[in-house]
């Protein structure tokens, strides 16, 4: 299956306190950059859905990015992925996120498309 080069998604989080450094045990009440990772993650995963077939799906594979400033509650934080490789079943995202304020996130997300039932068997048999 081919994926269009350079498609994007945005995906837009209010950042509320689930979303903050406090929500995971942290003493700051600003956007975390655990779900800054979710919102990429999710934007890269959007970006691509509707070119995946029905029994098929994308999993997370890396994530490197800088989170370079915070964003606190009340304000919303946009993500948006850009598919810039697709090498077969791998997939490599360019990611970035902005609040009302300007840059906030940079990096690559990378993804894997796999077969929705054989992943979940290949996982039930692995369990200890």
């Amino acid at each position: 299956m081919k994926i269009p080069e350079n498609l994007e998604y945005e995906h837009h989080v209010k950042v509320t306190e689930e979303y903050v450094a406090k929500g995971i045990g942290l003493d700051v009440k600003v956007f975390s950059t655990p779900s800054l990772v979710l919102c990429m993650e999710i934007a890269a995963y959007k970006a691509v859905e509707k070119y995946i077939p029905e029994d098929y799906t994308t999993v997370g594979t890396g994530i490197c990015i800088k989170h370079l400033k915070a964003t606190p509650i009340g304000d919303t934080v946009r993500c948006r992925a850009r598919l810039i490789k697709q090498d077969g079943k791998k997939l490599e995202f360019e990611v970035s996120a902005f609040d009302s304020q300007g840059k906030v996130g940079e990096g690559k997300h990378y993804r894997y498309i796999v077969n929705k039932k054989e992943f979940e068997e290949r996982i039930a048999g692995s369990k200890v």
